[in-house]
């Protein structure tokens, strides 16, 4: 285990040409020691950036990189005790998973054959690959290659481990099932991580606390939870979530939210939180909007487009005065396309944002009669 601070680590491009391509801007995050971090956001953003820097295979602009105190930016990859997974696995074709497994070992350390052999031994037997120890990657599936890539990173028994969007080869299935297996070999392994993801259901269930990165900027660092119901911004909230959050550009009018869509008049105490601005946001997730049965306070009407059908829930695409909106609802309710419905958008329920600066001004009030159950292991 290690303790991973990032402290103002800023990494611009092109300079020596002149120009200035800030891919990571003055990113501050501080690891603890076996935490799971998750950076996530749109291609671009410069998650796998940051990655890279902390591995060493990017020289860093501004900034400090320390794993447990020292200052590691001019160390190189080796030096630094780092083990990364990558996207593409990066296995050697012409050796066998043993070989594979060992590769890095035998290039970089005085470890003894017998040392080696037992990490690979103990590595291939948590990655469940025992028997397949002397199969090329060819004859893998993309699972079971995955399984290789992995053990090569456990068997260094590195400071800090990182992941470079390791599932995004593996069909749908498998990912949700190497998903699981990451979890549980990092908690077995209480090694400090790094995994990088575009998919916010991987931070979501991966991660003890996710970064969320946009332009090279960090958007909010928390946990899944903390960043789903209180984002700190539009994007945050957009980007969270699955499907996104619906959200309507209002003009607000003393204690009124009004658009040519429909009115949206407020309580005191959210009139008071957005008294001083003009252009207002209004943001609520597809499980909070409601079925009403007649015209309320906080009710609009909508066209249904689409209904996908899930099983447990259906998912709804309806238009609200031209805003594409998404409703999920029990998997029971049947609703027709074409059918015009009227929804009700509890007030309890919405977020509202600057609509100029996309932050964050009013979020979803939490329900204060509902206590999860605590379930810990005897």
């Amino acid at each position: 285990m290690s303790h991973l601070v990032l402290d103002n680590l800023t990494k611009v491009y092109g300079q020596s040409a002149g120009g200035n391509i800030v891919a990571v801007d003055d990113l501050n995050i501080e690891l603890a020691e076996g935490e799971f971090l998750v950076l996530v956001g749109p291609s671009g953003c410069g998650k796998s950036t940051t990655l890279q820097c902390i591995a060493g295979l990017e020289d860093i602009t501004e900034g400090e990189i320390r794993i447990d105190g020292e200052v590691v930016n001019d160390l190189t990859p080796e030096e630094r005790n780092i083990a990364m997974v990558f996207q593409n696995y990066a296995l050697y074709p012409h050796m066998t998973a043993r070989e594979n497994m060992s590769f890095g070992l035998r290039m970089a350390t005085d470890l003894s054959k017998d040392e080696i052999n037992r990490r690979v031994d103990e590595a291939a037997k948590t990655m469940g690959i025992e028997d397949l120890l002397d199969d090329k990657p060819k004859a893998l599936s993309g699972g079971q290659q995955q399984r290789v890539a992995l053990g090569r990173a456990i068997v260094r028994e590195p400071e800090v481990f990182l992941l470079d969007e390791p599932l995004s080869n593996l069909d749908a299935k498998l990912r949700t099932k190497m998903r699981t297996e990451i979890l549980r070999i990092q908690r077995r392994l209480d090694v400090t991580s790094v995994y990088v993801t575009h998919d916010q259901t991987e931070a979501m269930t991966m991660g003890d606390r996710i970064a969320i990165l946009d332009g090279g900027q960090l958007q909010q660092l928390g946990t899944p939870l903390e960043c789903y119901h209180e984002p700190n911004n539009q994007f945050v909230a957009g980007f969270i979530g699955e499907p996104s959050m619906n959200f309507f550009d209002l003009e607000r009018v003393d204690d009124t939210l009004s658009a040519e869509v429909f009115d949206y008049p407020l309580s005191e105490g959210h009139a008071a939180e957005v008294a001083g601005l003009e252009q207002v946001v209004l943001g609520i997730r597809p499980e909070d909007i409601e079925f009403a049965d007649a015209p309320g306070r906080h009710t609009v009407t909508g066209v249904v487009q689409v209904v996908q059908p899930q099983g447990d829930v259906n998912h709804i695409v309806a238009d609200i005065g031209g805003v594409e909106t998404d409703i999920e609802t029990e998997g029971e309710v049947h609703v027709e396309e074409g059918a015009r419905i009227r929804l009700e958008f509890p007030e309890a329920c919405i977020h509202m944002f600057d609509g100029q600066t996309g932050d964050a001004v009013v979020n979803r009030e939490e329900p204060e009669d509902i206590t999860p159950p605590i379930v810990t292991s005897e």
